[in-house]
């Protein structure tokens, strides 16, 4: 994690938070260059050792992070990778992506040696993983790839706020001496992981009379996911919060921004206009769990959107001649498949599959996009712009709102039209 943070910090992205841009950045770079192996040959032979059981040795005299206010000694990198370090609106260029994967690619061979070595110890077909660098959900889909293990749990709220159900388990189990029953009819116990505050009407209703809102309120879950597929199919941007909040980094369908992959233009629309956020940056695709296998080359189910898998092959399209040298503009905007707002320039997705038995209202809406375009996916991004948290009620989700470029909005039962909106200050 320290050494992942480390190049989160030198190219340009907040330590701690922006380890995931690290690796949104990573499929940029060029794999089959020369200096993509150069970094990692230095990486390895500078600034770490790589033992066989997949412990790390950080070779200190390139790191801060113990003594000092930095994780790196800039000088000393810059000596060693020939680049200063990039500063937070710098632009990136090609040598800063393939510094990113390769880190990116190291980084995945130290976990796979760990895996190794886990299986070694234990002999067991199962595997959970926590920790911060579980949240690199390109890691952990190349783990799997692997085979070394049968089944993957990774949960959802890997990084430090995890520590919170840790404790709640530990009390549980240890103090109160309740037994552990792990459901054989169930995907896992955390119900999806909607585990944080509800929403209720009442709150709804103190946002209609606080704000002027005007909403539209529908009795039947049928009706309101009809006609928010409507909404999606016509290319709108709907932002979408229902019962209890995620718990963990990532949107799940209960505080969402949704919008139609099959747009080529959703991606921009949805960075610049709609999060206000890096344009690099891919989104991830929520899919029916009973059509995830036809759409991506998925095994199983991955509910917490803690996978990276690639499109199906009969989805993608041919990539021009030299594309990986070509620069990030040219590779963001080329269409690489028929589901372009959410295929990232390796053919690679972020998927979460969604469930019936957790999330039924959000099945509904899905299903009832699929009857309307034979598409059983939506795009699905956190309901947040950049450096804010995700929304939480529903007047977080009302102010966000009318603050974006969003068109709609759907609380609860109720949904909101931008344009029959008061004006906004």
């Amino acid at each position: 994690g320290l050494l992942y943070s480390a190049f989160t910090y030198y190219l340009g992205f907040k330590v701690n938070s922006g380890e995931y841009k690290l690796m949104g950045l990573a499929p940029y770079g060029d794999k089959n260059s020369a200096e993509v192996k150069t970094f990692i040959q230095k990486i390895k032979n500078d600034l770490l050792t790589i033992f066989p059981d997949g412990s790390i040795w950080l070779n200190q005299a390139y790191f801060n992070y113990a003594t000092g206010l930095t994780m790196t000694k800039d000088s000393r990198w810059q000596n060693l990778f020939g680049i200063k370090r990039r500063m937070g609106e710098e632009e990136l260029s090609m040598i800063h992506c393939n510094l990113a994967l390769a880190i990116q690619t190291v980084t995945e061979e130290i976990v796979i040696l760990m895996a190794k070595e886990a299986k070694r110890l234990s002999n067991s077909e199962n595997i959970c993983l926590a920790g911060g660098v579980a949240l690199n959900c390109v890691v952990n889909g190349k783990l799997q790839e692997t085979g070394i293990f049968k089944n993957i749990f990774i949960t959802p709220p890997s990084g430090d706020a995890g520590g919170a159900l840790g404790a709640a388990l530990a009390a549980w189990h240890i103090y109160f001496s309740k037994p552990r029953e792990p459901g054989a009819d169930k995907i896992d116990a955390l119900q999806g992981s909607y585990l944080g505050p509800d929403i209720e009407e009442v709150d709804v209703r103190r946002i209609l009379k606080q704000y002027k809102a005007v909403a539209k309120k529908y009795d039947l879950t049928q009706s309101l996911c009809e006609k928010t597929a409507e909404l999606l199919q016509q290319g709108h941007v709907v932002g979408w919060v229902q019962g209890r909040m995620e718990f963990g980094p990532r949107a799940l369908g209960a505080r969402s921004i949704l919008g139609d992959p099959r747009s080529s233009e959703m991606q921009q629309k949805l960075n610049l206009k709609i999060k206000y956020r890096e344009s690099f940056r891919p989104f991830a695709p929520s899919v029916l769990m009973e059509d995830a296998q036809e759409y991506f080359e998925l095994e199983g189910a991955s509910p917490y959107m803690l996978l990276v898998k690639c499109v199906a092959q009969n989805l993608r399209k041919p990539l021009p001649e030299n594309y990986h040298q070509r620069g990030m503009r040219e590779k963001l905007y080329y269409l690489r498949s028929n589901l372009p707002a959410i295929t990232h320039i390796d053919f690679s997705a972020r998927i979460q599959t969604v469930h019936a038995e957790t999330n039924p209202r959000f099945h509904s809406l899905i299903s009832a996009f699929k009857k309307r375009t034979g598409c059983p996916i939506l795009v699905n991004t956190s309901f947040n712009v950049r450096g804010e948290p995700i929304v939480c009620t529903p007047e977080d989700a009302y102010k966000c709102f009318m603050r974006t470029e969003m068109d709609y909005l759907v609380i609860g039962d109720y949904l909101f039209a931008k344009k029959d909106q008061p004006e906004w200050n």
